[in-house]
């Protein structure tokens, strides 16, 4: 699975640096590469390097494990992503901070307009699991520190994913820095977020 994954990924942006093997993808970060739109910065940054497959499977879920230890620099990030086109996508990954601790965050970009969830995470913490699972045009977002017990980050809506979508994983220094990162245990499979069984959706 992993093998056939790789093989099918393309990268947006490739970086300079960069390793794809058959179970593993290193790149290094340059400098002021990033992801954002408009909100509250008032600047667009498009051009961090995101590495992708391509599915039109409305139900899925990726795991891949992000190491980041050779984070040294504020914003400093490393994740995954779904990126559709400069002004839809979705990111979440661990954003180095300081020697004492960094953010665990996500960003959801529809119709150009970016937001930030964030919270404080050691930075002792050097690798971390993501999975990001697909129901349609909704996703959801986890991350565990063993890649068995996941924990959510967020649930939210990309109104532009209404067929094929791209998923994969990025890395990037939006200040001036650079660092090495490495994503491996790459899976892709059926979607393990279920259906939900509480309150029904409001009648038409």
């Amino acid at each position: 699975m992993t093998k056939t994954l790789l093989a099918n990924m393309e990268w947006e942006r490739a970086p300079k640096s960069f390793s794809v093997t058959e179970d593993s993808v290193t790149l290094v970060t340059e400098p002021h590469t990033d992801l954002w739109q408009r909100t509250y910065y008032h600047f667009r940054n498009d051009n961090a390097p995101v590495l992708q497959a391509e599915t039109e499977e409305r139900y899925f879920s990726f795991v891949v494990k992000a190491d980041f230890s050779d984070c040294r620099h504020r914003y400093d990030q490393a994740g995954i992503a779904v990126y559709l086109d400069s002004e839809n996508w979705i990111k979440a990954s661990v954003e180095y901070e300081t020697e004492e601790f960094g953010h665990l965050g996500s960003v959801v970009t529809n119709g150009g307009y970016s937001d930030w969830a964030t919270t404080e995470f050691s930075a002792k913490t050097k690798c971390l699991w993501f999975r990001l699972s697909r129901r349609e045009d909704d996703f959801r977002v986890e991350c565990s520190l063993d890649g068995e017990r996941f924990s959510q980050m967020r649930i939210c809506h990309l109104q532009a994913a209404d067929g094929k979508v791209r998923f994969g994983v990025y890395a990037c220094s939006p200040e001036d820095s650079s660092f090495t990162a490495r994503f491996t245990d790459f899976a892709y499979g059926d979607c393990v977020w279920a259906a939900h069984d509480g309150q029904q959706p409001d009648e038409a």
